[in-house]
C-alpha cells in the first residue's frame, strides 16, 4: 500500500497505517528529515515470498526543499547471527541536485482504447543519483567467424539506485495515483534545480 502527502503528521499517520514497525520506521525517517519541511512523501509496504518464508518490507520516500530521503526497513528471521527475529532500517539523504534521473514506466491495458487521465494499472518508479550502478558485460567479438583474437569486453552501465513497483492489482488504484503524484513532485523538484 502506498500513501503520499505533504505534512509531518500525514507522514507519521501513513507510516502507522502501513502497520510495519511504525515506531521504528517513523523514528528513522523523522531523524533523517530533521527540521526540514516535507514537500511530498510516499510510503510503500510490500510483502514478498522467499522460499517458505513471508518477508515484509517498507520503503519511505520523502522530498524536502533540499533533499530526497530514502528509508528501507526489512525484517529478518532468527539466524546464526541473532537468536531472535530482527529488523534492519536504513536511511539515505540525497541532495536534490544529485538526482540524475527520474524514470516512470506506466503499464496500461488496451492501449488502443486509452483515455487521457486514466490511471495506469501499474507503475515502476526508478530514481538514479549515482550511488549504485549495474554493469552488464559480455565478450566482444568482430565480424570474422574465424577470428580467435581476444577483443576484450563490451557492455553497458545503468544507474539503478532505487526501483519501486506499484500495481493496481497488488496495491490498489490509490497507491498507483499516489506514486504518480510523488513522481511528479520529484520530477518538478529536479527540474527546478537544473535551472
Amino acid at each position: 500500500m502506498a500513501k503520499t502527502g505533504t505534512t509531518t503528521q500525514g507522514l507519521r499517520a501513513a507510516i502507522e497505517r502501513s502497520g510495519y514497525y511504525p515506531a521504528l520506521v517513523a523514528e528513522a525517517v523523522e531523524a533523517a528529515i530533521g527540521g526540514e519541511a516535507i514537500g511530498s512523501y510516499l510510503v510503500h509496504q510490500e510483502t514478498t515470498f522467499d522460499a517458505n518464508e513471508v518477508r515484509r518490507h517498507v520503503t519511505v520516500l520523502v522530498l524536502t526543499g533540499t533533499r530526497f530521503i530514502v528509508s528501507h526497513t526489512d525484517e529478518q528471521a532468527a539466524d546464526s547471527t541473532s537468536p531472535t527475529p530482527y529488523a534492519t532500517t536504513s536511511t539515505e539523504s540525497v541532495k536534490i541536485g544529485r538526482i540524475s534521473s527520474v524514470v516512470l514506466s506506466r503499464v496500461v491495458g488496451n492501449p488502443e482504447k486509452y483515455v487521457p487521465g486514466t490511471p495506469p494499472r501499474e507503475v515502476v518508479l526508478t530514481i538514479g543519483w549515482g550511488a549504485v550502478s549495474r554493469i552488464d558485460l559480455e565478450p566482444a567479438a568482430c565480424g570474422d567467424p574465424n577470428c580467435d583474437a581476444d577483443h576484450g569486453y563490451t557492455g553497458s552501465s545503468t544507474a539503478d539506485d532505487l526501483s519501486l513497483r506499484v500495481s493496481e492489482a497488488g496495491d490498489g488504484p490509490d497507491a498507483v495515483r499516489q506514486t504518480l503524484a510523488f513522481a511528479q513532485a520529484l520530477s518538478e523538484a529536479t527540474a527546478d534545480t537544473a535551472r
